[in-house]
Parts: structure tokens; C-alpha cells; sequence
């Protein structure tokens, strides 16, 4: 019989700690708040239990809860993760819902949702989607990565990144017992091919006459590829760019941070054959499209792989992303521009701290200069 009874419980006002009997205690806060917990203590560890406010929660259930959670214990179980159970363990599907939903705030913009989800509806969702999380073992997860871990590496490190992420919100969340054993797959699994890391980039010696056969013929793609090649910009910072970015007047072509991979704005100075390329977008310019250079589809951006098609068809090994290597070895290797004027004009993030908070100009004007040399050098 416990300690405690109904009316005990509801004229009890005191802050503080009643107990009931074989752990069970009613917690009173300052606030007049009350509610229950269970203590359990088992080989010298003691744990305490939330069962729910007094509010909800009768004394009744409560001693029963407490019951449940002592012998739980005793059995060698995990009380939170048993609670879990009851309630219902998610899928592995229902689990990637919850995670995209905590994560969508910190990203930057649908894109990512979109690639992280597409991975997971592609390699994972057939095999486990409909798996409950708590019952996803080591060899489960190798089986779906060792499909696509030696044809498609990168995509496989992405996917067992992303498997990862849902699995330890499950831990995390109570509904797994253990931690997903990534490491353990992941040595499971054979050895990738090296891969450098780096872009295929043009020689920057080429690129000249690169320029003048990308002018032989005329199309959005081509254009945005000069363009992309004169302002050293990302492929998709030049995809992506809209018509109220530019201000020719000033000779500037404003990203917003939302378009940037560091998220800061980004203004790149423009030369002359840069304006020169916009122009001409401006006059091909199809009705009220927000876009300098459309895809196929309309008012919608080139995709990312129409610049490599491009350069496929024109029998070159190279990648869009590699012309700001071939831009920085130029710098280096060329002229006199100082170090940091060419990583400013490459948008790239100080990584040295000190440096980062004594620098706050974005030295336009010197990488002004800069791209002027460049567009003469491209001529």
C-alpha cells in the first residue's frame, strides 16, 4: 500500500518531494506544478523516470507506470526505449520524415532537402523504408551501400551519411537501442578508388582558345559559360542568376547569400565582355522570364549537368567548376595580384579566424582590376 493517497495528492502545494513507496515520488515545483517520478537503482546506478504530470496522470497510473518501469529494469531492459515501443517505433521512412522536418531550418534552400530525400527514395527506401528503425542492423545498411559503393563512391558516402543521420536520431529519440554501428559497415565495405578530390580543370593556358570556339555557335548554355569562366563564378551562382541581380550602370552583378555556398553575399565586378554576354541574354530574352540563362523548360534554370554536356560535345575532359582552377592558377602563376584579392574574387571563405575578423572590405576594386586582366587574357 503507498504512502500517498488521491486527496493527499491534490491539496499537496508545498514545493518539494513526496514519496510514495519503491521510488515513486510526486515532485511539487515553486510554480504549484506537480508531477511524477519513478527512481530505479540497479548494480549501484540510479536513474529517474518521468511518468507525466500529476494533472494527467492519476495516482493510480502512476504506480502503475512505476511498476512497469521497475520491471522493466529488473528484466534487464531499457525503460525509455520499451516506452518507445509502445507507443510505436517509427519506419525508417517515418524516421527520415522527422529528421528533414528538425533539419529544413538550417539549410539553405530546398535544394538540399530535395537531394538529401531523392538519395534516400532511390537507394534506401526500397530496401528499408518500411523497416522500423530499432530493427535495422549493421549488415542491412552494408547490403544497401555495398550496391553502389564502388560504381557511385561519392553518392555512397552521401547515402551512408544520410542513413547515419536518421539512424542516431532514433538512438537519440529513444526508439533504437543502440547507436547505428556506421563505422563497422563502412569497414565492411571495400576500398573506394583514391579520388583527388579536385575538379577537372582546364589548363589555363587553353582557355583563350577555348573561348573563341565556345563563340563559334550561339546558345543560353554557352553564353553561361563564358560568362562563368569570366567572373570565375560557381556553375550554379551563374545557372541560377536573375535579371534584378544586375546593375550593368555600375558594372555589378549582385548574388544574394542565398544563392551562395557561404551564405554571404557575393558582388562581382563585371568587365566588358561580361556586360557584353548579358546584353545579348537581354535581347534572346524569352517574354518575362527572371532568368539570364533558361533551360529547356520554360522560366526554369539550365540543370547542373547541361555546362558538362556541353563540354562533352565540344571533346573536352574538363568541368565547368574547373575554369575558377584554371582562373586561380593563372592568378598565381601570371601576375602580381596579391593571394587574397583572388580567393575575394573566388568568393571563398577566410579560413584563418584573425584574418576573417580584421577583414571587412570585399576588395572590389582591386578585383576589379583583377577580372580585367583576366577578360584580357581570355580575349
Amino acid at each position: 500500500m503507498g504512502k500517498l493517497s488521491a486527496s493527499a495528492v491534490r491539496n499537496a502545494t508545498k514545493p518539494g518531494r513526496l514519496g510514495d513507496g519503491d521510488g515513486l515520488f510526486l515532485i511539487i515545483q515553486p510554480t504549484g506544478a506537480k508531477s511524477w517520478v519513478c527512481r530505479v537503482q540497479k548494480a549501484g546506478n540510479r536513474r529517474d523516470f518521468g511518468l507525466g504530470s500529476a494533472a494527467k496522470v492519476t495516482l493510480a497510473q502512476a504506480r502503475d507506470r512505476a511498476r512497469e518501469i521497475r520491471s522493466w529494469v529488473e528484466l534487464g531492459l531499457d525503460p525509455i526505449f520499451e516506452r518507445r515501443k509502445a507507443e510505436g517505433i517509427p519506419t525508417f521512412k517515418e524516421a527520415t520524415a522527422k529528421v528533414l522536418a528538425a533539419q529544413r531550418k538550417t539549410w539553405r534552400n530546398e535544394k538540399h532537402e530535395g537531394q538529401w530525400l531523392r538519395t534516400l527514395e532511390t537507394y534506401v527506401f526500397p530496401k528499408l523504408g518500411n523497416v522500423q528503425v530499432s530493427e535495422i542492423t549493421g549488415p542491412m545498411i552494408r547490403n544497401v551501400l555495398a550496391e553502389i559503393w564502388l560504381s557511385k563512391p561519392e553518392t555512397a558516402r552521401r547515402v551512408r551519411q544520410r542513413i547515419g543521420a536518421v539512424l542516431d536520431w532514433a538512438f537519440a529519440s529513444g526508439f533504437r537501442e543502440t547507436e547505428a554501428p556506421m563505422r563497422a559497415v563502412t569497414k565492411g565495405l571495400p576500398k573506394q578508388p583514391k579520388n583527388d578530390g579536385h575538379f577537372a580543370a582546364m589548363p589555363y593556358n587553353k582557355v583563350p582558345a577555348f573561348i573563341t570556339s565556345l563563340r563559334a555557335r550561339e546558345s543560353f548554355s554557352r553564353m553561361a559559360l563564358e560568362f562563368a569562366i569570366l567572373t570565375a563564378a560557381r556553375s550554379g551562382e551563374v545557372r541560377g542568376a536573375r535579371w534584378e541581380e544586375f546593375d550593368l550602370q555600375n558594372r555589378l552583378w549582385t548574388i544574394p547569400k542565398e544563392r551562395m555556398k557561404a551564405n554571404r553575399e557575393h558582388i562581382v565586378p563585371l568587365t566588358a565582355a561580361a556586360i557584353r554576354i548579358v546584353e545579348r541574354a537581354s535581347i534572346l530574352r524569352l517574354g518575362e522570364c527572371p532568368l539570364v540563362f533558361p533551360g529547356a523548360k520554360r522560366n526554369s534554370p539550365l540543370s547542373d549537368m547541361t555546362l558538362t554536356k556541353l563540354l562533352r560535345e565540344m571533346k573536352e575532359p574538363y568541368t565547368a567548376h574547373g575554369f575558377r582552377s584554371a582562373f586561380r592558377d593563372w592568378v598565381s602563376e601570371e601576375t602580381e595580384h596579391l593571394r587574397e584579392v583572388a580567393e575575394a574574387a573566388l568568393a571563398h571563405a577566410v579560413k584563418d579566424k584573425t584574418e576573417a575578423a580584421y577583414r571587412r572590405g570585399n576588395l572590389l576594386e582591386k578585383r576589379r582590376k583583377l577580372m580585367e586582366d583576366w577578360a584580357q587574357f581570355c580575349k
